[in-house]
């Protein structure tokens, strides 16, 4: 692809700008460590996105979408994330948004497009099984037909936001084959019918985020079927190469960077950090390593555009994936590992009776233990390093 810098950019950035400084509201909360805003702060911001023309940022402008080119989206992210701009559900944004516009009927296209733009519908995932993890394909929740619908049973596990979400796409076996992937199909899912139960799972960090997620004999029409029943897998396959991408997750990594230029400049032991050389030393490796990752995303995300969903596309998504996650984790560490003392303060510390002495940055620097134990599940969900480096050794690259 063609990484010259587009003449228009500067001139878009303004206007991302303008509409920012004029429509985010300036009590908007702000997220815990790089997680998913509060669901009321996300469908507001996401009301206020469409009104603009914006509700799909990375969509063409057939399916609803602004039909930015790469670079504009990438621009459109990083000043989001500047400004503190609120998420959007990356569920119904990059994932079964794409797939109802790719392999939807026209019927399931009215249905949710439309709601996944003006926020009314906000999704949730159910892939990760117990015991049918990064080995997806050996899912074994049941979607067997009766009539004009199936019947599910079965438990999902992992399931993030579940109990935010108004309906989940689910992978579910609805037959048998030679291979192990043939039989999955691909269903949409009210989560309000009856029958589903969400449990709780509090993770490392402390935050509830994922659940548990149980099916109990749940009845949905047969027209919530994408694709073919038994070739859920080829749609799997197209979804699984976005979330590569986006779990990559470029704004964090951004805002990584900006809190370790920050602490570069504060002093310790009389002089800045950025004048010790072993400090200087790694980050710089991770300035190089952000530049690296981010020309990456630009491919991926140019191949995504293109419609390209060939094995060298799918194979780029997980070395992205891979490189993405990891840098989070390692910059995450070197946060904390470079303030010392301060790092593990999750709040600012006050006692009864006396003022709290502030700590050193910590409007831009609080939380950074509990973000670093979050990140640790980086290299986990969306499959593993492991099962990446196994698709990429399979890959016939065409470079």
């Amino acid at each position: 692809m063609d990484f010259r810098a587009d003449p228009n950019l500067t001139q878009f950035r303004q206007q991302v700008r303008t509409f920012l400084r004029d429509h985010l509201p300036a009590d908007t909360p702000s997220r815990n460590h790089g997680m998913r805003s509060p669901r009321d702060t996300l469908v507001a911001w996401q009301s206020t996105l469409n009104r603009q023309g914006w509700g799909a940022p990375s969509w063409a402008s057939e399916h609803g979408g602004p039909g930015w080119t790469v670079q504009q989206r990438l621009v459109f992210d990083e000043e989001c994330a500047l400004a503190g701009a609120p998420s959007q559900d990356n569920f119904a944004q990059k994932l079964v948004g794409p797939v109802i516009n790719h392999f939807g009927t026209p019927a399931q296209r009215e249905e949710h497009i439309g709601a996944i733009l003006c926020g009314d519908r906000i999704w949730c995932q159910g892939f990760s099984e117990p015991g049918s993890g990064s080995d997806l394909a050996s899912l074994r929740t049941q979607a067997m037909r009766d009539g004009d619908d199936y019947i599910i049973n079965g438990q999902k596990t992992w399931t993030s936001y579940a109990h935010h979400a108004d309906w989940i796409f689910l992978l579910v076996r609805t037959g048998a084959g030679e291979r192990k992937q043939a039989g999955i199909s691909f269903l949409l899912v009210d989560m309000k019918t009856p029958g589903i139960t969400v449990r709780p799972i509090i993770s490392i960090d402390g935050c509830h985020h994922l659940n548990e997620t149980f099916f109990d004999n749940v009845r949905v029409p047969a027209t919530n079927l994408i694709g073919e029943e038994g070739r859920g897998w080829q749609v799997t396959k197209f979804l699984l190469n976005n979330e590569h991408a986006f779990t990559a997750d470029l704004p964090t990594l951004r805002r990584m960077q900006r809190q370790l230029r920050t602490v570069a400049a504060a002093p310790a032991q009389g002089r800045a950090l950025r004048t010790q050389p072993q400090f200087a030393l790694r980050l710089a490796r991770y300035e190089a390593e952000m530049e690296a990752v981010s020309v990456l995303v630009q491919r991926v995300a140019a191949l995504e555009q293109a419609g390209d969903h060939s094995a060298t596309a799918h194979a780029l998504g997980s070395v992205l994936k891979i490189l993405g996650t990891e840098l989070q984790q390692q910059m995450g560490q070197f946060l904390v590992e470079s303030l010392g003392d301060y790092a593990p303060v999750a709040y600012p510390f006050s006692a009864e009776g006396s003022e709290a002495e502030p700590l050193p940055m910590q409007d831009t620097m609080q939380d950074l233990a509990t973000e670093a134990f979050f990140r640790r599940a980086t290299t986990i969900y969306g499959g593993t390093s492991e099962i990446q480096r196994g698709i990429i050794a399979k890959a016939k690259f065409q470079l």
